[in-house]
């Protein structure tokens, strides 16, 4: 009798054991659908050399593509979704002189080229995330016209609400909100606890 309880036991053990082996992948895979994570060495490198926050460039991509490669119906491209002709222009300030339009498909010039870009808009807009953000998402014409009248009225953009255009300002707050999430889930694979 006694030997038929120490096998249950035993075997409940191992139930336990094996159950509790299988909640971290699940809890990873969960994780993986809720807020996907790709490219993260690319991401950790372009950070560090382009000195732009690893977890606002991830918050870019998922709000931009969910990590996957497309072409908007605008003609955006690839994860960080840039038009061609800023990619261009980015490429004729970064030196990419043997760029090519198709080169946006590829993860690593898709991801330096975006990062460049947020670079180049935080120094343009003196760090401000928030036009950074409205002006990778609606041009930096449209910004520009904001900021003028912004200052004509002695006021400031300090927050998402203050941009005018609803797309823009909801998708201001979409990246702003992934970053969050992202420096909370990711901090480790994109570097930020170094």
């Amino acid at each position: 009798m006694w030997k038929r309880r120490l096998m249950l036991m035993f075997g409940l053990l191992l139930v336990g054991a094996a159950v509790l082996t299988l909640v971290e992948p699940a809890d990873h895979a969960v994780r993986e659908i809720q807020l996907p994570l790709r490219h993260e060495d690319i991401i950790r490198q372009q950070a560090a050399d382009k000195n732009v926050d690893a977890s606002l460039i991830a918050a870019v991509i998922y709000t931009e593509s969910r990590f996957r490669d497309q072409t908007s119906h605008a003609g955006a491209k690839g994860l960080m979704q840039i038009m061609p002709e800023t990619a261009d222009y980015i490429a004729r300030k970064s030196g990419g002189t043997e760029f090519t339009r198709e080169d946006l498909a590829t993860p690593q010039i898709n991801i330096a080229y975006g990062t460049w870009y947020l670079r180049y808009l935080l120094d343009k807009y003196e760090g401000n995330t928030i036009l950074t953000l409205a002006a990778y998402n609606g041009g930096e014409g449209k910004v520009d016209e904001w900021r003028a009248t912004a200052a004509a009225q002695g006021e400031k953009f300090k927050v998402a609400s203050h941009v005018p255009y609803k797309e823009t300002r909801d998708y201001v707050e979409r990246v702003l909100s992934a970053r969050a999430d992202y420096r909370s889930t990711y901090a480790t694979e994109l570097g930020l606890n170094d």
